[in-house]
C-alpha cells in the first residue's frame, strides 16, 4: 500500500497502561508508523485515534479511531523514540462537524482499498 508521510497528532490506547501522546511518522489504508518511549511488543493490540486536519481533508478536520496489531518495533533513535508500525485492522470515524458527505466518501474509498 501507498504511504504518506505524515506527521499527525496521536493518541495511542494500550489497555494495560493508558494513552500515550505522539505524532505519526506515515499513514496508509492498511497502517500506521508511530513512535513512542517505550518498546511494544509484535502482536500487540494498539487503538489509535488520529485526527486529519482540514488541509488534508480539504474540509473540517475529521477523526478517525482504529484497532491494529503491532507488526513491527524499530530500533531506538537518539532520542530514544521507539519506532512502531502497526496494521490495521478495524477503523471508525468519530463524531465531528465535518461534512457528512465527505465521510462517506473517504469511508467508502478506505473500503475500496
Amino acid at each position: 500500500m501507498r504511504r504518506f508521510d505524515m506527521r499527525l497528532p496521536a493518541v495511542v490506547h494500550l489497555a494495560e497502561t493508558g494513552e500515550f501522546h505522539t505524532e505519526t511518522q506515515n499513514v496508509s489504508a492498511r497502517g500506521v508508523f508511530f513512535y513512542l518511549d517505550r518498546p511494544l511488543s509484535a502482536g500487540t493490540r494498539v487503538e489509535v485515534t488520529l485526527t486529519f486536519p482540514p488541509h488534508i481533508t480539504l474540509t473540517d478536520a475529521v477523526r478517525v479511531r482504529f484497532t491494529a496489531r503491532v507488526i513491527r518495533v524499530e530500533s531506538p533513535l537518539p532520542s530514544l523514540r521507539i519506532g512502531t508500525a502497526a496494521m490495521i485492522e478495524d477503523y471508525e470515524f468519530l463524531r465531528s462537524t465535518g461534512s457528512p458527505d465527505l465521510l462517506s466518501a473517504i469511508q467508502n474509498g478506505w473500503k475500496a482499498n
